[in-house]
């Protein structure tokens, strides 16, 4: 694993944890947003490995799905989950402050967590996690 992926990493569970605390008090919106971005530094760490790196969001998700879930090396839910949460971050970040229902916050924020554990598991040579 190179340095930029261990340090995509450590971005990543470090806007996990900022989506707990803002999902925590209530902030729905932004705490799926943040989850959006921990699943979106660890497909940027996975990319990195492919020597491949993206400026905009949507060429690094399709490269993710081609690389990643067409491939097998991830399951293919993991592309909808960046998918979805790219479509929740914008309702979280562009639209009313309700626009983030408390559960779909909370499942974004498993879905980042699984997909986190995946791309460590990935990048470290083991088997990911179903």
């Amino acid at each position: 694993m190179t340095e930029e992926q261990k340090e995509l990493l450590q971005t990543a569970e470090k806007s996990l944890d900022a989506a707990r605390l803002l999902q925590s008090a209530g902030f729905y919106g932004f705490a799926a947003s943040r989850a959006y971005y921990a699943m979106f530094y660890a497909a940027q760490a996975l990319l990195e490995g492919e020597g491949l790196s993206f400026s905009k969001h949507s060429g690094a998700i399709a490269a993710f799905a081609e690389r990643f879930a067409r491939t097998g090396k991830l399951p293919v839910e993991f592309h909808r989950y960046l998918l979805d949460a790219m479509k929740l971050r914008h309702q979280g970040d562009y639209f009313s402050s309700e626009a983030v229902t408390a559960d779909q916050a909370e499942e974004q924020l498993l879905r980042a967590e699984k997909f986190l554990r995946a791309a460590e598991a990935l990048l470290l040579g083991h088997v990911p996690p179903e």
